[in-house]
């Protein structure tokens, strides 16, 4: 069972923007902050600038993937038979391969590892990762509270490894409560359109939210 951190002493806006997926600024990462955001559809992103404080996102826009909802091609069906999915066996260094700071975009800086890897130790915070060959292939990492998954990052060493890590995740959410469980990916792109990705706005996502968040942890 997760560990219940200290709750945060900072409060959240009761009111968000309604015209900004930014609806807040400062703060600090303690495990007891982000589960408070996360329990209320936010999620942080550090500032553009090194010391900046966190930034805190509630898109309204906000990306997610029906667990029935999945697209598993042809090609990437065949691809998994090359993979073993693990969860928990390397969350830092999944963690470190999704801060990789030469990939495209990167976003995730020392304070953000370190606030994950806090989480992760708490029970929280969690790494589903796909193995070929007794290596690491791929695999991402994300936040599970009652029935939600807030996915935050992926990455790939090997072609399809990013795409079986999160077929393994969704094998993993599909249990009897299924239906009302919610995989956050905060923001759609192309790429997880083609996977299955759909956008919903803000208060239908605080709606599936609320529901998500009385359902008990998954097995993972």
């Amino acid at each position: 069972m997760p560990v219940e951190p200290e709750p945060t002493g900072w409060v959240f806006p009761e009111e968000l923007d309604p015209h900004d997926d930014l609806v807040a600024v400062g703060a600090d990462l303690e495990p007891g902050t982000l589960l408070g955001a996360y329990r209320r559809g936010l999620f942080p992103m550090p500032g553009p600038d090194a010391g900046d404080p966190p930034y805190w996102f509630s898109p309204l826009r906000r990306g997610i993937l029906p667990l029935d909802g999945l697209r598993v091609s042809r090609s990437l069906r065949r691809s998994l038979k090359h993979f073993e999915i693990r969860v928990d066996t390397a969350f830092d260094e999944v963690v470190a391969a999704c801060a990789d700071p030469q990939r495209p975009l990167g976003w995730i800086d020392g304070p953000v590892r370190e606030a994950y890897g806090r989480l992760h130790r708490l029970g929280w915070a969690h790494s589903v990762e796909a193995w070929a060959d007794g290596e690491l292939a791929g695999g991402l990492y994300g936040v599970a509270v009652g029935g939600l998954f807030a996915g935050e990052s992926m990455f790939h060493r090997r072609t399809d490894a990013s795409k079986a890590a999160l077929v393994g995740l969704v094998e993993r959410l599909r249990d009897e409560h299924a239906e009302d469980r919610l995989l956050d990916v905060q923001w759609s792109t192309p790429h997880l359109a083609s996977l299955g990705v759909v956008e919903v706005d803000r208060d239908d996502y605080l709606r599936r939210l609320q529901a998500a968040l009385a359902l008990p942890e998954p097995d993972l």
